[in-house]
């Protein structure tokens, strides 16, 4: 199982961007799906997160300005961000909850992190 990242890159302030996260190899069931992030100087932080059921979960600083959502058909999320900010730089990691077809329960993964960056 692989949580591949794809969106990140270089925006101004008040700009916009969209990170995907595809769950990808030997997956049976995909639970729980999250945005971290990891700014520089900083511990990592709950950017968003969506369950299976797509009920929803933000971080203060994001409520309002970014949306989550999944395609669960294609085991796939995806994380809209609007009016961003030069604090929003950091990088974003995908995680997921992941059956595996041979496995009895669900286990935790990560993806490689790609980078935003927010510029004044």
């Amino acid at each position: 199982v692989q949580l591949v990242e794809t969106g990140g890159g270089v925006v101004q302030a008040g700009g916009s961007l969209t990170l995907s996260c595809a769950v990808t190899g030997d997956a049976f069931s995909v639970n729980a799906m999250g945005w971290y992030r990891r700014a520089p100087g900083k511990e990592r932080e709950l950017v968003a997160a969506i369950t299976s059921g797509m009920r929803t979960k933000y971080g203060d600083s994001v409520k309002g300005r970014f949306a989550v959502s999944r395609d669960n058909r294609e085991n796939t999320m995806y994380l809209r961000m609007n009016n961003l900010r030069p604090e929003d730089t950091a990088v974003y990691y995908c995680n997921a909850e992941v059956l595996q077809k041979t496995a009895l329960r669900y286990q935790d993964y990560w993806g490689q992190g790609t980078q935003v960056t927010v510029s004044s």
